[in-house]
């Protein structure tokens, strides 16, 4: 199947009504019939403002998230509209890939 590979990046301190965001958008894409995403925790990095985050004894909160999932062009259009919708601004890659399984079930 054709459709893309997005990736979200964020932090476990931004949040949706008091939930991550992280988990906002695993829940957002479930009800749309996107069929997996994966939530990966970094131990650093920074963002576009140049603020350094990490996964520290000290701060929690702020290690970084990637939500990452590969889905159908409609899958997609569904969830970056419902992320619209909510007004959210994330920082996302979005690339073109093949995917399937290598054997039927």
């Amino acid at each position: 199947m054709d459709g893309y590979l997005v990736t979200f990046f964020t932090q476990r301190s931004r949040t949706h009504d008091g939930a991550p965001l992280a988990d906002w958008i695993l829940e957002q894409a479930r009800a749309l019939g996107v069929r997996g995403a994966t939530v990966f925790s970094g131990s650093e990095g920074f963002g576009h403002d140049g603020r350094f985050h990490s996964n520290s004894l000290f701060d929690m909160e702020d290690s970084p998230l990637q939500v990452v999932m590969a889905m159908s062009p409609e899958e997609s259009d569904r969830l970056f509209a419902a992320i619209a919708a909510h007004g959210h601004r994330i920082f996302y890659t979005k690339s073109r890939v093949e995917f399937g399984f290598t054997a039927e079930a």
